[in-house]
């Protein structure tokens, strides 16, 4: 019956173009939270950053200098990261980096932040 081969094959292309149509909404707003959440958790990383490099800027001796090397390092890092590319292929990876280099820092200030996300927004407490 080739009446109903043209049917089913119309069908077909209805549920693929609001599928299609479904998908693309639906990525759109799960992309827009998974971005907003890493910039979210960024931004923590940043405060924290410049914070700890105002109060040891005025108290740093030579001891701080390995703190202050490994701060300045953490601040660049979040400063080059790609906020605006989507698409950088190594996003994880400079993420992956920016995390352990933010828990080296707290290794050598000796602090144990806990950084949090929620609805609220993200926050770092101790």
């Amino acid at each position: 019956m080739p009446g109903s081969q043209d049917m089913f094959d119309a069908i077909v292309m209805e549920g693929y173009e609001e599928g299609s149509s479904l998908g693309m909404i639906e990525g759109r707003q799960y992309g827009m939270l998974h971005g907003a959440k890493i910039g979210s958790e960024i931004g923590c990383y940043q405060g924290f950053a410049f914070a700890w490099r105002c109060l040891l800027h005025g108290w740093a001796t030579e001891k701080d200098s390995k703190e202050m090397k490994v701060l300045e390092s953490l601040i660049g890092m979040i400063q080059k990261f790609p906020y605006d590319d989507p698409t950088y292929d190594k996003l994880h990876e400079d993420l992956d980096r920016i995390r352990g280099k933010f828990k080296q820092l707290c290794s050598l200030l000796n602090i144990q932040p806990d950084f949090k996300i929620s609805a609220e927004g993200s926050r770092l407490s101790s």
